[in-house]
């Protein structure tokens, strides 16, 4: 790892090197994260194909997919044949070099491979090891293969999810995935600092279930207030209150809905609402005196509030209410988001420049740093950095490369 300097434009994690074993979305999340902070991240990757994800869903046979673009921008690719014995070594070297080492194959896949977390450390005791798995040490279902949705399922996200005598649902973000990968991108670094006084490394796990059990947190207060599980609730949150709901606007397209919800912590959203939509008369109904009152009578409060909302379009909407201090936000979907100037200004979406895909945009890193910035650039073809990357880290020149290449192992 480089030495801090004072270098003006230097990144937060200029200097780490982190070796990126990782496939599909949850690890990739980790090792993406570390890239848009600046850390040199070397996508490890099999000669025959590459990561499983840049074929995942493409339309084309000559392109990576956008899965995999939009999980791996800001990353280096080197081919490496994990089978052959020269290309265990080639990685062990690397490890040598290398800070965080990040991994979330199959559970018991990379042990088979020589490169556990016991096996790395006695390589370099000072790296951090970073693993994803589906399911914790310990639990009954540890050996067993988790996606996404399973883990969603799994760690109570769908059971809190859907209207209240309807399916349980899997919410559109994928949680499970990059919910999990940006958690294990929490311990790196703080892994990553605490070296800085122990000078050891260690490991970081994290298992999809467990971290979707952390994003249900406010469930858990809805249990111990009834002593029973938490229900599904629709749109609203689950302690109860009204209104906290999405609303109908003009014209009535698809997304033409603005959500409205005012606070539990005391009257001044409700009483504020009443006088936006010209039913001051609500605010001394003591059918509506309080938070709870006001969630038993949900229905009645939301036919009043839509009558409203339905003279506006969901940005006029979301104008009048804000200007007035009401919580409220448009439904804007991904097109929306995409075009809207400001999110292009910022960075949260940005424009890349791919060899094989063009000029596309693509979301960017929403973590903004003042003295920290990276551009966010194209995930990599497979092994376009076999040159540069063998030639920094192990001091291999050409005819080595052609040769490994040669003999299958790069």
């Amino acid at each position: 790892m480089a030495k801090p300097t004072a270098e003006p434009g230097r990144t937060a994690l200029a200097g780490v090197r982190v070796l990126d074993l990782t496939q599909f979305e949850a690890g990739t999340s980790i090792t993406e994260t570390l890239a848009w902070l600046g850390a040199d991240v070397i996508k490890v990757e099999n000669p025959k194909g590459g990561e499983q994800g840049r074929s995942a869903s493409s339309e084309r046979p000559d392109a990576d997919s956008y899965y995999f673009m939009l999980l791996n921008a800001n990353k280096r690719s080197v081919t490496l044949n994990l089978k052959d014995q020269r290309g265990k070594q080639m990685l062990r070297d690397m490890i040598k070099e290398a800070d965080i080492f990040a991994e979330n194959f199959a559970p018991g896949a990379i042990e088979k491979l020589g490169f556990s977390y016991e096996e790395v450390a006695k390589i370099n005791p000072r790296i951090i090891y970073a693993t994803v798995k589906g399911f914790g040490k310990g639990s009954p279902y540890e050996n067993n293969l988790a996606f996404d949705m399973i883990a969603q399922a799994a760690g109570g996200v769908m059971s809190i999810t859907g209207e209240r005598d309807g399916r349980p649902i899997k919410p559109g973000v994928t949680l499970g995935d990059t919910g999990t990968g940006l958690h294990a991108a929490i311990g790196v670094l703080a892994a990553l600092f605490q070296r800085t006084v122990t000078g050891r490394g260690q490991k970081v796990e994290v298992a999809m279930q467990d971290a979707m059990v952390n994003y249900c947190r406010i469930a858990y207060s809805r249990q111990m207030l009834t002593n029973k599980a938490c229900e599904r609730n629709g749109n609203s949150v689950v302690l109860g209150n009204a209104p906290c709901e999405v609303f109908k606007c003009k014209p009535g397209g698809h997304n033409d809905y603005v959500f409205i919800y005012t606070s539990r912590a005391t009257n001044a959203h409700w009483e504020r609402l009443c006088e936006v939509i010209g039913r001051e008369d609500l605010k001394n109904d003591p059918r509506y005196a309080t938070p709870p009152k006001r969630g038993n009578h949900s229905a009645e409060i939301n036919a009043e509030v839509e009558k409203w909302t339905r003279n506006f379009t969901k940005f006029e909407a979301m104008e009048k209410l804000g200007a007035k201090g009401v919580p409220c936000g448009a439904v804007m979907d991904t097109k929306e988001l995409s075009d809207e100037p400001s999110m292009r200004e910022r960075e949260i979406f940005a424009e890349i420049d791919h060899p094989v895909r063009g000029k596309l945009v693509i979301p960017g890193w929403p973590v903004k740093m003042s003295g920290s910035h990276v551009k966010v650039t194209a995930s990599p073809l497979l092994g376009a950095d076999n040159s540069d990357v063998y030639g920094e880290w192990l001091s291999l020149g050409k005819s080595d490369l052609d040769q490994l290449k040669k003999d299958g192992v790069v």
